[in-house]
């Protein structure tokens, strides 16, 4: 195969954040007004990502289309799954957020020990992929965790949130540019957009009275589709295969 990630550019970021964001309002959106019930409705979530993960496994190189659909969808996922615990199991946010840092970081020791590295201009093996979706799961599980705790249990709020966030990975971004760790800043920086995405979409989506600027979850959610669903298509225009260099 060749390397199944794209490559680290702004379109990149750009796209992430906006999946982030969408992971957050579409798991209200589904959660609150489908009306199919919790447990249904992440039924339905978790399907879907498996039938698209499946088929993210099956290219052979990186397909825009069908990777950037798997991230949204495990955005989802990850942020349903946090929010099961949390509203469902009454877990609380610390618990959760210390949960799954544990797990990423299990995941991060498992694969660094196994492939030696955790690059991801190397995804070009079945297992390396594997060990590649897990890690992204529980950042936006972790991600979901973090800023829920961030923004109401520390009572930061989304405008703050967003602000807080965005300057930690501004700040990863000088930290890189001034000799850091590429693979480490580039993992940090992954963990954090899940928070700013979430706070964002918690502003643009909730109600005045909560904090937020009131475009709903709906709306929200479509906006940010159709960024994504642009830049993607931009991509899929002008993508090569992906490098595979170390």
């Amino acid at each position: 195969m060749l390397n199944k990630v794209p490559e680290v550019t702004l379109s990149f970021w750009l796209i992430k954040i906006l999946s982030t964001t969408v992971g957050e309002t579409g798991a209200d959106y589904l959660a609150v007004n489908v009306g199919l019930g919790t447990l249904m409705t992440d039924a339905i979530s978790a399907c879907l990502l498996l039938a698209v993960l499946v088929w993210q496994l099956r290219q052979q190189r990186y397909v825009p289309w069908v990777y950037w659909l798997t991230v949204v969808l495990l955005s989802v996922v990850g942020t349903q799954i946090t929010d099961a615990l949390t509203d469902g199991m009454e877990v609380s946010l610390y618990a959760s957020t210390a949960v799954f840092s544990l797990l990423l970081a299990t995941v991060f020791f498992l694969w660094y020990r196994r492939e030696r590295t955790l690059s991801i201009h190397t995804i070009f093996t079945r297992q390396r992929e594997l060990f590649y979706w897990a890690a992204i799961l529980f950042t936006f599980a972790l991600g979901t965790a973090a800023g829920d705790l961030a923004t109401d249990a520390l009572g930061l709020g989304f405008r703050v949130g967003v602000l807080v966030f965005g300057g930690l990975i501004a700040a990863i971004y000088v930290a890189f540019r001034c000799g850091a760790n590429p693979v480490l800043t580039f993992w940090l920086a992954y963990i954090l957009t899940r928070p700013l995405g979430a706070s964002l979409g918690d502003l643009l989506s909730q109600a005045p009275e909560y904090g937020g600027i009131g475009w709903g979850t709906v709306n929200t959610s479509i906006v940010f589709l159709l960024v994504i669903a642009g830049l993607v298509a931009v991509l899929s225009r002008s993508s090569s295969p992906a490098s595979s260099q170390p």
